[in-house]
């Protein structure tokens, strides 16, 4: 009896381990957050070259900047240091990806402006204590495939190379990188042919982040992660142009936790006029919009369940690479740019393209045996002061190198935090591409669009909104 007693307590113990093992680090490990590490959890030392100290970032727009206008560039004087090319790439292997060395490699137009490296990104007060908060008390629950204790913040900012759900928590990091609550954005989607022709999609989308606020109306009626209902985002997008496909709306509620509750999606088509429930929004299936080009969990580089996958850190012995990336793109999302001379045959037009040498933690996800996807492996690059996933090299079902992913990063300086300024997904077996999120000739997003109300998110009312 004694001995089944204390196998028992053994038992119990471990358990309780564990449980306290997954809630996060010790407040100690928390603590370093704004000392050696950035309140988001990067490393704030540089690496002794090329890479600066982080100093804060920029905390206000430059001078003459007005608000709803597009971003001014703050640091108009620099200088391109070095290009780098095909014929010069392999010099420069070790800071590049598989997919950059693919582009470099296939497309002798394909080229990096390389520029010092400015470590730009910051956020808000609120997001560095939310962040502090979820250091020691957010846990992955379900398998990995949701979280559970984290709100507004970083989930999982102190993250060590020996934890073997590193991987996974990267991910998390970047779904749930600094945003506002509620958001309007006016953005185009343009799928390039080999021959440089292309049609602009437009569209806007608008929605609720209850996990930024935190809130399910407004900030604050919520104060943990159980207030907003197991609710990330509500989201809603209006295709507005070309004429034959006007109309066409997406509703989403997306979730957290799939284990209390899979995300729910409908669309509107105008030539029925009758609103669908759409499961299809997920996983594999067609990127709406996307001309075939990509899949719906590649929008916002990766997006929703990640349950068909397994994660792991793919980086040195610290989890990261060094490589040279989109970054401050400032002048590349600015509105004196057209699209007709952004969008060039096999990748868009990389004078108006600044490079930047960033850490980043590498993520290689797996699929898992018995899974399905049209993807085998994907490599992913999360940008260590912002957990925004820059780079994706995707596999398809042979292992075979299909598409790529690029993102570019700027600072949005007015709210602040780092965003997309936009997305790009090649594809190098058929030598198209597909420009996602573009805003050069749209209008600037709108972080606050406090007018957004919940009622306006439901079946009934985007079947009432399509027939407007």
């Amino acid at each position: 009896m004694k001995r089944a007693l204390a196998l028992l307590g053994c038992v119990v113990g471990a358990g309780l381990t564990a449980s306290l093992a997954l809630a996060g680090v010790s407040q100690e490990e928390a603590d370093r957050l704004g000392k050696d590490l950035t309140p988001l959890g990067a490393q704030r030392a540089g690496n002794g070259g090329d890479i600066p100290d982080w100093d804060g970032g920029i905390t206000a727009p430059p001078p003459g900047f007005v608000p709803g206008e597009h971003h001014r560039n703050p640091f108009p004087d620099d200088q391109v240091k070095f290009t780098i090319n095909g014929q010069n790439a392999d010099q420069y292997k070790d800071n590049l990806t598989v997919g950059q060395m693919t582009m470099l490699k296939t497309y002798p137009t394909y080229q990096m402006k390389v520029y010092q490296t400015r470590r730009t990104c910051s956020a808000s007060e609120k997001i560095y204590e939310w962040t502090k908060r979820n250091a020691v008390s957010s846990t992955l629950i379900s398998g990995g495939n949701g979280i559970d204790g984290a709100l507004v913040g970083t989930p999982f900012p102190v993250l060590s190379p020996q934890d073997p759900d590193a991987g996974i928590k990267v991910y998390w990091n970047h779904r749930f990188s600094p945003r506002n609550f509620k958001f309007r954005r006016w953005q185009a989607f343009a799928s390039v042919t080999t021959g440089g022709d292309y049609q602009v999609i437009r569209s806007t989308d608008e929605g609720i982040i209850h996990y930024s606020g935190p809130g399910m109306v407004e900030v604050g009626d919520a104060t943990d992660i159980n207030g907003i209902n197991n609710r990330f985002v509500t989201y809603l997008n209006v295709t507005t142009q070309p004429a034959r496909l006007a109309g066409n709306i997406v509703l989403v509620y997306d979730t957290i936790d799939p284990a209390k509750g899979e995300r729910q999606a409908w669309i509107y088509n105008p030539g029925t006029r009758r609103v669908l429930r759409a499961p299809q929004i997920a996983y594999d299936n067609p990127l709406t919009n996307g001309d075939g080009l990509g899949t719906s969990d590649q929008f916002d580089m990766m997006n929703g369940n990640p349950d068909r996958y397994s994660f792991k850190l793919a980086g040195g012995p610290d989890g990261k690479r060094e490589i040279y990336i989109g970054y401050n793109a400032f002048d590349f999302a600015s509105n004196t740019n057209t699209y007709a001379q952004m969008l060039t045959p096999g990748h868009p037009n990389q004078d108006k393209l600044r490079y930047e040498l960033h850490r980043h933690w590498v993520v290689e996800a797996t699929l898992k045996e018995g899974a399905r996807h049209v993807y085998s492996r994907r490599t992913m690059y999360s940008d260590e002061d912002s957990w925004r996933l820059t780079w994706v090299d995707l596999y398809d079902t042979r292992g075979e190198l299909w598409r790529l992913q690029e993102s570019m990063i700027t600072n949005w300086y007015d709210i602040p935090f780092c965003y997309n300024a936009s997305e790009f997904y090649y594809d190098v077996q058929s030598g198209r591409y597909i420009a996602v999120s573009l805003r050069n000739e749209e209008k600037s997003i709108d972080w606050t669009a406090a007018d957004i109300q919940p009622e306006r998110y439901t079946p009934d009312s985007i079947r009432r909104l399509g027939v407007r």
